[in-house]
Order: C-alpha cells, then sequence, then structure tokens
C-alpha cells in the first residue's frame, strides 16, 4: 500500500471540509447527488467517446497502482542481469534457456529466447525496441483517460452550473425550489474544478511515472540482452546494473 498517496487523499478532502467549516458553511450544503452525477458521468461518457474501451477499461484498472504500486523490482533484476552475463560467458548462450523458462516476466522472457534462438545483435535489439515501444503506447493511452478526465470535468462542472441556473429560472415563482438550483449550479462547478486538480491531474501524473519507471528498466534489460549477444565486456553490464539501480 502506497500511504502517501492515501493521506494525499485524506489531506485533500480534509482540506475542504475544513475550510468549508470555518467558513461557518455546513458540510451537507457539498452533498449534491445530483450535480455529482452531472460532473463524473458526464466526464467519463466524454472519455469513453474519445478512446477505446479496451483501453478505457485498461486506465481505470490502472487506478489500483496509485495505492498499490507495483513491486520494486530492480534489486532482483539487477541479480538476473548478473546471473545471465555469467552463465553466458561460462557456459554460451544457450545455456540461458533454463533461465528463460524460469523467468515470469514477458520481456525478460522474449529477451532470452531471442538470444538462445541466435537472433543477430542488431535484430535482436530492433526486435526489443519495437516491444518497449508498443508497451509504452499502450500503458500511456489507458493513463491518458485521467488526463483526459482532469480536462473535461471542469467544462462539464460549468454545464452542470448552467442546468442549476436554468432550474432556478423556471422555479422563480417557487421560492421552495430556488435553494436546490442554486446549489447544483454552485456545487457543480466545486466537483469539476475539485476533481481535476485534487484527483485526476495527480493520479495520471502518479501512473505516468510508474509507466516510465517500467519502461526505463524494459530499456536496460534490453541494451544488457543487446551486449549478451554481442559478448560485450563485463564492465559495460557492470555499468548497466549500476544506472538500474540509481533510478528513483
Amino acid at each position: 500500500m502506497d500511504w502517501a498517496s492515501v493521506a494525499g487523499v485524506l489531506l485533500a478532502l480534509a482540506g475542504i471540509i475544513a475550510g468549508q467549516t470555518m467558513e461557518g458553511g455546513k458540510l451537507t450544503s457539498l452533498l449534491q447527488p445530483a450535480a455529482f452525477a452531472i460532473v463524473v458521468v458526464g466526464t467519463f461518457g466524454a472519455v469513453l467517446l474519445q478512446t477505446r474501451f479496451k483501453t478505457f477499461v485498461r486506465g481505470v484498472r490502472m487506478l489500483r497502482l496509485v495505492f498499490a504500486p507495483p513491486k520494486d523490482t530492480r534489486a532482483a533484476l539487477a541479480r538476473d542481469i548478473n546471473a545471465w552475463n555469467l552463465a553466458a560467458r561460462r557456459d554460451g548462450l544457450l545455456s540461458l534457456e533454463r533461465y528463460m523458462l524460469a523467468s515470469k516476466d514477458q520481456f525478460n522472457t522474449k529477451g532470452l529466447r531471442l538470444i538462445v534462438d541466435g537472433i543477430a545483435p542488431e535484430k535482436l535489439r530492433q526486435l526489443l525496441d519495437t516491444e518497449i515501444t508498443a508497451y509504452e503506447t499502450a500503458e500511456r493511452q489507458a493513463v491518458r483517460i485521467w488526463e483526459s478526465a482532469a480536462g473535461y470535468s471542469p467544462t462539464i462542472g460549468i454545464l452542470g452550473a448552467v442546468l442549476g441556473l436554468i432550474h432556478v429560472m423556471e422555479n422563480l415563482t417557487d421560492p421552495s425550489k430556488l435553494g436546490s438550483g442554486i446549489a447544483i449550479a454552485f456545487v457543480s462547478t466545486i466537483y469539476g474544478v475539485g476533481l481535476a486538480n485534487l484527483f485526476f491531474y495527480p493520479i495520471a501524473n502518479k501512473l505516468k511515472a510508474i509507466v516510465t519507471q517500467a519502461v526505463h528498466q524494459q530499456e536496460i534489460a534490453a541494451a544488457v540482452f543487446y551486449d549478451i549477444a554481442t559478448g560485450d565486456h563485463t564492465r559495460v553490464i557492470d555499468e548497466r546494473i549500476a544506472t538500474l539501480l540509481r533510478e528513483h
């Protein structure tokens, strides 16, 4: 569990609640189901309209990574790289087959398989680079739904405000209905701007950082596979391991 993300959500909510209370307002005045429905449903409807359904679902599922980020595998990858390099130099490239069969990482399995199959180093690097590009593109498209939601929600909030004002204008002769219309008008704007800046943008940025980390590790692994295939000096591989472990 990433407790910093949990604390961030709680702190954002606490700030809004504290500010509302300090101003003498009631918390219940911020709880407007109609405004929430307009902003949230409208925002995700717009996002779904511009996105393939598969990508949309993938992006929604990635939300869990904000609070339960993937395990840091840098140290494990560094150990694997050392093992691959040692085995290749001591027993030959074909000895990497046992590591290929034991690997649970699809990218590493593919890299090892290409080495064992005797693919030319330049072609191996090209294939792995293509794999990285495809992975990064798919992941960033999924993350982009949160950026899109952050862009749409303030505008949808304004739309909710206009709808609320229309409701007010239609009931000028009935003072008992004016309050709810005005509340929807203003709270819709709060929901739109608040969700965009307190949740959607931070979620998108957190997910982009996670994707960047994963892509960087794949790039280092691809470079190592190329080094092993070309029989490059062990010192070069050691430097790549050092770079991997310096990542934050």
